[in-house]
């Protein structure tokens, strides 16, 4: 299976472009800060699970795919920053949540395939 026909792949798009479309809100001043810290951060979810996948190893695969968790937490903690300078309202904050615990889970559930099925 090609990584582009993943759920998991697709699910991080979904979160990327979210992340793009609030950020465009940010302060100007934010620009090199966090609303680049932020983009940069999303745009390594998809970008690891492609990389994963183009491995030849499953160890390979499943090191990319917790690169990729890591970048998620990591993503989730720059928006708390984002909420506590009221850059964010709760509603878009929880919005962009709702998206991360679903990639959260996806990605949980390829590594467990991994690991299992490699």
């Amino acid at each position: 299976m090609e990584y582009t026909e993943l759920e998991v792949w697709k699910e991080s798009r979904v979160l990327v472009n979210l992340i793009y479309q609030t950020s465009k809100s940010f302060p100007k001043e934010e620009t090199y800060g966090l609303t680049s810290q932020i983009r940069r951060c999303s745009v390594s979810i998809p970008s690891n699970i492609a990389e994963g996948c183009g491995r030849r190893t499953s160890a390979d695969t499943i090191q990319f795919l917790h690169v990729s968790r890591g970048s998620l937490y990591e993503l989730e903690t720059q928006l708390y920053v984002a909420l506590d300078q009221n850059y964010l309202n709760e509603e878009n904050f929880n919005q962009l949540k709702v998206q991360i615990l679903k990639c959260k889970k996806l990605i949980n559930g390829f590594i467990k395939y991994y690991k299992n099925n490699n």
